[in-house]
């Protein structure tokens, strides 16, 4: 059984997973922002592996999985990097969030199996439709691993099917497009969620766009929880320099911590 399916997930309150990007600034600045946003009261962590054509994400986003990219960030590599971050004491779920095609190339079978000797518990493949998931799912599941599935407001029509086929959490995109920061949602949101929390039994969080403590009042009072990761990869990119370097990482980290706190108080 993966971490995301135990009690001590599943029956929290007001749950909170920051997303990050593997080897942004480098994969040891990474492993050490993952202790940090735990030690900040993070219940899980998506950890982003970086892609060429990435179809969900903002800006921002972007910018570190090209920073990530350049550092050498493969999706073995940041596998890799989950399984020392856990000998390095991190003990809440892993997600890892990562496109399609860097699956394939690895090899599904390949990929599944160095996820569960890492202690990765849950798996997040946007551009993969719950429809296609068949192949992945059976893997997932026979290495107890979670196969988040992805839900938006464009999905009414879909939701009874993804949320049947769904484990570990929903994962619902608060608003169209990408992911960013935003200042506005649409009003459809508490209506919506009410009718899917009665199609599912696990947690249902909301992503893209929350990045004030308004927000995470607001959907906290709505969903099970919220999903951070352009206004946390904001401060990553804004503290680069300091994360390199060792004799000033800790001060970035503080940083790291004062945002979260604020966030989730």
């Amino acid at each position: 059984m993966s971490r995301l399916q135990t009690s001590a997930f599943k029956d929290q309150k007001n749950l909170f997973v920051p997303y990050i990007m593997a080897g942004d600034p480098n994969l040891e600045a990474s492993i050490d922002i993952a202790l940090a946003l735990q030690e900040s009261g993070a219940h899980a962590l998506e950890w982003g592996v970086p892609f060429s054509d990435p179809l969900a994400d903002g800006p921002v986003i972007q910018a570190a999985g090209d920073r990530a990219r350049k550092n050498g960030m493969t999706i073995l590599k940041a596998i890799d990097g989950v399984k020392e971050a856990r000998k390095k004491g991190l003990e809440i779920p892993v997600v890892l969030f990562t496109y399609i095609n860097p699956i394939l190339a690895a090899g599904e079978e390949e990929i599944i199996k160095k996820m569960r000797e890492a202690e990765i518990d849950g798996l997040l493949v946007p551009d993969l439709p719950a429809e296609e998931s068949g192949s992945v799912r059976e893997l997932c599941q026979n290495a107890d691993i979670s196969l988040i599935s992805l839900v938006a407001l464009s999905s009414l029509e879909r939701m009874e099917k993804i949320s049947s086929v769904s484990e570990g959490f929903l994962y619902f995109v608060s608003s169209y497009g990408v992911t960013g920061v935003r200042e506005n949602f649409s009003e459809k949101l508490p209506d919506t969620l009410e009718y899917l929390k009665t199609k599912t039994d696990i947690p249902v969080l909301i992503g893209f766009g929350i990045s004030k403590k308004e927000h995470v009042n607001y959907f906290n009072s709505i969903s099970d929880g919220v999903i951070v990761g352009s206004a946390l990869v904001k401060i990553i990119a804004k503290n680069e320099k300091q994360l390199i370097d060792e004799k000033y990482r800790k001060d970035a980290l503080n940083e790291i911590n004062e945002f979260v706190t604020e966030l989730i108080s």
